[in-house]
């Protein structure tokens, strides 16, 4: 059994590494000793992982679904190894937590700040990144999603609700054509994000109307929420925001809010965990101590206008 987790590493090894050698590097193995470990597994689970050449290593399409699960037996022994060793009793260790970018920043990092403050035994790596993270397979303890989950294999803390809006500054309202439904916005000037479309939105069915998509050619295209927010702010147009991110502007009349009525429902956010790792006393630690900082946040961070998400 040990012979074929060990062959389960090197598998992976040599998949993110891409090649025999830089695998044998990373793990101290000659590339023959790799190679064998690789064939040694593929004789046991009957079929081919990897398609060998001169120059490159794909994985077969078995080869894919096996290095999932690979990847989660690797995962879930390095955990128990992480409780046996103990992290024990008291939080301590080293903790992975990972957050979308604007909220990772301005919501999370602060709470993050008190926590450590709290637990000086514990380090903490913070990943702020707005792209889906497989928490098993990076090896990240904690996330704060907004999202709803379908994947039941991880435990979730809700810690608050955020709605979707579309914004535009006064000044710019005041002088576009009026919008009163989805399709106006067709006509208007749009700062569009990869997170939300780039060339079309989609909104909610109404009444007997399905679920509605509007099209258009926008003017700016970013990847960057606070540019995003920033060019909406000096009347360039409209752009599409999670209500958290304009919350002061909205507050201040810097922007206002349009089809609010025909927004999508609000979204959670939740605190994420793998299923088991709550076992793990800095884990637990950690969600004890940001679950209610982190819904006084975004209570304050709630809007009237949005009604109160």
């Amino acid at each position: 059994m040990m012979d074929r987790l060990d062959a389960m590493r090197v598998f992976v090894t040599t998949i993110d590494e891409g090649s025999l050698a830089a695998a044998g590097r990373r793990l101290g193995k000659s590339p023959a000793a790799v190679s064998r470990a690789i064939a040694g597994l593929e004789a046991h689970a009957g079929i081919q992982l990897l398609h060998r050449t001169t120059r490159a290593l794909r994985l077969s399409d078995t080869g894919a679904l096996y290095a999932e699960t690979c990847r989660r037996v690797l995962a879930e022994l390095d955990e128990a190894d992480r409780i046996a060793a103990g992290e024990g009793s008291a939080p301590r260790g080293t903790l992975s937590v990972t957050a979308p970018v604007v909220s990772g920043e301005e919501v999370l990092r602060p709470v993050v700040d008190a926590f450590l403050d709290t637990y000086p035994s514990v380090s903490l790596r913070l990943l702020l990144l707005d792209r889906p993270v497989n928490l098993i397979e990076e090896g990240i303890d904690v996330a704060l999603r907004i999202a709803q989950l379908p994947d039941s294999s991880l435990v979730a803390l809700r810690v608050g609700e955020v709605r979707r809006l579309v914004v535009g500054a006064p000044a710019y309202l005041d002088t576009a054509p009026a919008i009163t439904a989805p399709a106006d916005l067709a006509a208007h000037r749009i700062i569009s994000m990869s997170h939300f479309g780039q060339e079309s939105w989609s909104f909610p069915p109404s009444g007997r109307h399905a679920a509605r998509v509007v099209s258009f050619a926008p003017r700016l295209v970013v990847n960057s929420v606070r540019a995003s927010v920033a060019s909406a702010v000096e009347g360039h147009g409209l752009a599409r925001v999670m209500s958290y991110q304009v919350a002061e502007q909205l507050r201040t009349g810097q922007l206002r809010c349009v089809l609010a009525e025909a927004d999508p429902e609000p979204l959670p956010v939740q605190i994420v965990t793998p299923a088991g790792r709550l076992a793990m006393p800095k884990v637990r630690a950690f969600a004890d101590f940001a679950a209610p900082r982190l819904r006084a946040r975004f209570a304050a961070l709630a809007m009237p206008e949005t009604d109160g998400a």
